[in-house]
């Protein structure tokens, strides 16, 4: 297998820049997932390393060797497409076959890469059939055996899994992790999907506007995101921010008040003295949909707008009284109706704590004290 390095990466089409000084290591043997909304220049980062795209400037090493004037066939990199790119008037092994052919391998080594790639797939009953008598994940496990049997120093996985339906995606999410495990082999994979990238990574490379916002492990990026656009982007469903205003810091801990008559306040230690908050500072909280309860006793005021009933859990949109739309993901199932008066209670929550700009402040943010009425706190 193979390393990769990214080296101040940038890309432009004429004027216009879509890459912005890439750097990256991915290691031997690892799964990077490329993430981030649609043009945020990951499938083009993906075709640069593949050498489908020219970097306008940077460097591409691949096992320390710079690459970027090595044309893709000498790369040793194979690619799996979004769209299969399957020969339809080929059989199933002649669509594994005909890269190993042309590289002139022999009859019957190629015979035997063919029928390895194909117990490991389950697609020897296949093998037979042209692309059109296939499924959508049987043509994707032909695509990506195609990539295999090349045995290459690192696979390119561009979306394989958006042309299936959501039952399907999940088995074959499966089914590429363990494909990962087996080979041990070098990949990185790009999707728009968080789902995808926090159940098959390694790590996360999170991408906006042809930057990266942050690098990490699933978990590090869920539990420590960067900022509110990672903090927003990894997790499902998404991120509640609230906005409100610091009425006091202490030490290791800020108190930020809530709702337009500053009605609510909320003491947040941090894990930092130096957190660089400023007492009538601006701030956004981040809450995770999941992390949230409710209360009978005073708490943050908000009303049910519509109610998912899924039997494992309840899902309610919400609105406070500032106008801000929260989720809330309640295990089991609750007899909560539209136009229902709530209480939050957030004392349990991991709370994120954002300037105007959206930057984390403090470094982590610990679990809350809990959310009282701005009267009760000052008493």
């Amino acid at each position: 297998m193979s390393d990769l390095a990214l080296a101040s990466v940038i890309k432009r089409f004429g004027d216009v820049a879509v890459l912005h000084g890439i750097d990256l290591e991915v290691h031997d043997g690892e799964m990077v997932v490329f993430v981030g909304p649609s043009g945020c220049g990951k499938s083009t980062l993906l075709r640069i390393i593949a050498g489908l795209e020219k970097a306008s400037e940077g460097d591409i090493l691949l096992d320390g060797r710079r690459v970027n004037d090595i044309s893709a066939a000498d790369r040793g990199l194979a690619m799996v497409f979004q769209s299969y790119a399957l020969y339809p008037h080929m059989s199933v092994r002649q669509n594994l076959a005909f890269g190993l052919e042309n590289s002139r391998m022999p009859r019957r080594e190629v015979r035997q890469q063919i029928e390895e790639v194909a117990r490991m797939l389950r697609i020897e009953p296949l093998l037979d059939r042209k692309p059109r008598q296939l499924s959508g994940g049987q043509r994707q496990r032909v695509a990506i055996g195609r990539a295999i049997v090349r045995r290459p120093g690192i696979f390119l996985l561009d979306e394989p899994l958006s042309n299936l339906d959501a039952e399907l995606r999940v088995v074959m999410r499966s089914e590429l992790a363990a494909l990962h495990k087996r080979l041990q082999a070098t990949m990185i994979y790009v999707t728009h999907d968080q789902v995808e990238a926090m159940t098959l990574a390694d790590r996360i490379v999170v991408l906006k506007d042809g930057r990266i916002e942050q690098v990490g492990t699933p978990l590090e990026l869920y539990n420590h995101p960067d900022n509110a656009f990672v903090a927003g982007f990894i997790g499902s469903p998404r991120m509640n921010f609230l906005e409100g205003r610091v009425a006091g810091v202490g030490g290791a801990s800020v108190a930020v008040v809530l709702g337009p008559d500053d009605a609510t306040r909320l003491d947040i230690p941090l894990d930092a003295d130096d957190h660089g908050v400023r007492v009538d500072d601006r701030v956004s909280i981040g809450i995770r949909p999941h992390e949230i309860v409710l209360t009978e006793e005073t708490g943050y005021p908000v009303t049910a707008e519509q109610v998912e009933q899924l039997g494992n859990e309840t899902i309610v949109h919400t609105r406070a009284e500032d106008d801000t739309a929260l989720l809330i993901c309640l295990d089991g199932q609750h007899p909560i109706g539209e136009g229902d008066r709530l209480g939050l209670d957030l004392a349990h929550a991991s709370l994120h704590l954002f300037d105007p700009q959206g930057c984390r402040l403090g470094g982590q943010v610990k679990a809350g004290r809990g959310v009282r009425p701005a009267t009760e706190a000052a008493s």
